[in-house]
């Protein structure tokens, strides 16, 4: 099979789909691999190191996509990439299509199959491919925002750890998934006080068992979530339904009770935001305020550190990839049904429920459409 990786062109996306081992990897395997000139350069991997693991190096986007028959990604293809894309070709990466019913019309009229990173499960009903961009984005996030927090940004001027007689930040975490934990413990690391919010109580046992009072746990009811806003001085969304819209759980009526100056860092804005107020935003422009409030949006946060992430998805990303080139799509899903939840379409047809459900549009069974 060949395996194409175009140039990332998203604002400030410095990431890239396929690493030098990956490509050494998928060549060891009997498989063909290009890469557009320049696409590693921004995570630190240059066309010599693509080349001396056996891929070759081609000169546009335009003939990655023209020859691949396997096309692999970061980010959701653009709309001048969504023109290329045809039926037969494999596309594999991020494309959180919930929220974006115009990406989703594209790769429906272009009869590609579209396997989506954050849609892939594993046997623990986690999201394996997701996972590590989650860990990524859940320590960046206290980061960002503690920066947000500047006064010279528009925040509060509040220093996350406090120094001796004046008190820590309040830090209020919504959701104690993989971004929840790995933000409460970066800003807890900081020395602010932490509060996680979640509606899982076996979550909430975990988190007071593992990390035993390094941050405080309540569960995620909306009086909680109402009464903590107010006083807190920054607000990490972390809340994610696989496939789905983020719910909105901070209301633009609600931030009038939250501090002046407070800061929101949205991890959820790919799939829509969980606050009503979410905008995305990009690493150029990332803040912008409501009320008072200083949001953090920017959609593709793991990609202020691109050397971090890419190898980190790649070394989750290189054994589905490599399923995928050694069987074709198929015979991939028919064998590992959570490579199989990751169909997203197929032939012009959707293949995902929470999809369907977000978009009001009909839905084709991934089994009915691998058997087909």
């Amino acid at each position: 099979m060949l395996i194409g990786c175009p140039k990332e062109i998203k604002p400030q996306e410095y990431r890239v789909g396929l690493t030098p081992a990956a490509a050494r990897e998928a060549v060891a395997h009997g498989h063909a691999v290009i890469v557009e000139t320049g696409a590693g350069h921004g995570a630190g991997f240059e066309d010599a190191d693509y080349t001396a693991a056996g891929a070759a190096i081609v000169g546009t986007a335009a003939e990655v996509f023209a020859r691949a028959d396997l096309v692999v990604k970061v980010k959701e293809p653009q709309a001048v990439e969504r023109a290329q894309l045809r039926e037969g070709q494999i596309l594999f990466t991020y494309l959180h299509l919930a929220p974006d019913p115009e990406q989703t019309r594209d790769l429906l009229a272009s009869g590609v199959t579209a396997i989506a990173y954050e849609t892939v499960t594993d046997a623990q009903g986690g999201l394996p491919l997701l996972a590590p961009m989650s860990e990524v984005a859940g320590r960046l996030a206290p980061q960002v925002g503690a920066w947000a927090l500047q006064k010279a940004n528009g925040g509060r001027g509040v220093l996350m750890g406090g120094v001796p007689g004046v008190g820590p930040a309040q830090v209020l975490v919504i959701g104690g998934g993989v971004v929840g934990t790995q933000a409460a413990r970066v800003a807890a690391g900081m020395g602010a006080e932490v509060t996680v919010l979640d509606r899982s109580l076996p979550r909430l046992r975990y988190l007071d068992d593992v990390y035993r009072g390094v941050f405080k746990t309540r569960y995620a009811s909306a009086d909680a979530t109402a009464e903590l806003i107010q006083t807190a001085d920054m607000v990490v969304g972390a809340v994610l339904i696989p496939g789905a819209a983020a719910p909105k759980l901070v209301t633009k009526a609600q931030l009038s009770t939250m501090k002046r100056g407070a800061v929101i860092v949205d991890v959820a804005i790919d799939q829509g935001g969980c606050f009503e107020t979410s905008k995305a935003t990009t690493h150029e422009a990332p803040i912008y305020e409501v009320d008072g409030v200083v949001h953090y949006c920017v959609a593709n946060m793991p990609g202020a550190v691109p050397r971090t992430s890419t190898i980190a998805l790649g070394n989750a990303t290189m054994p589905f990839l490599i399923a995928l080139a050694n069987k074709g799509w198929r015979q991939a899903c028919t064998d590992d049904p959570h490579l199989l939840a990751g169909l997203n379409t197929h032939a012009g047809k959707l293949t995902n429920y929470a999809v369907g459900k977000a978009l009001g549009l009909d839905v084709t069974s991934p089994a009915v459409i691998v058997k087909a």
